[in-house]
């Protein structure tokens, strides 16, 4: 996996090259030197870096946060690594009880939907605003 091109550095990872060189402008990724006007190459410890900003974007990090991330690891602040992942944890929990209160209420709706055929659909009005009989 060492001395890849940026297509195929890119696709190790299931990403586009665009956003390899995006990754770069915002300094999650080092731009490799070009030897000698060549081509630029990437090695294994390139590949596991783009694959650790894709994983903790997958966790629902944000690039600021996966930033500050990738510069612990290097000082091993397990402290501060671990704030932040609580904080991301807390943030899962918040989404995760909104998400719950919506599906209880469309639940309902469904229910309420199927408990007759008559006037309104009370899943068109509960989205529209509009009162059911």
């Amino acid at each position: 996996m060492s001395d890849m091109t940026i297509a195929r550095f890119a696709a190790s990872a299931g990403v586009g090259v665009e956003t390899v060189r995006y990754y770069q402008r915002r300094g999650l990724m080092p731009t490799p030197r070009r030897p000698d006007g060549g081509v630029r190459r990437y090695d294994a410890g390139d590949v596991r870096r783009l694959r650790f900003i894709r994983q903790a974007q997958t966790a629902g990090f944000t690039l600021a946060q996966i930033a500050e991330l990738l510069q612990l690891d290097s000082g091993h602040d397990h402290a501060r690594a671990r704030a932040l992942a609580g904080s991301r944890i807390a943030a899962l929990d918040a989404r995760i009880a909104e998400l719950e209160v919506a599906r209880s209420a469309l639940v309902r709706l469904t229910e309420a939907c199927a408990g007759g055929e008559g006037g309104p659909c009370p899943i068109i009005a509960a989205f529209t605003g509009d009162p059911v009989a």
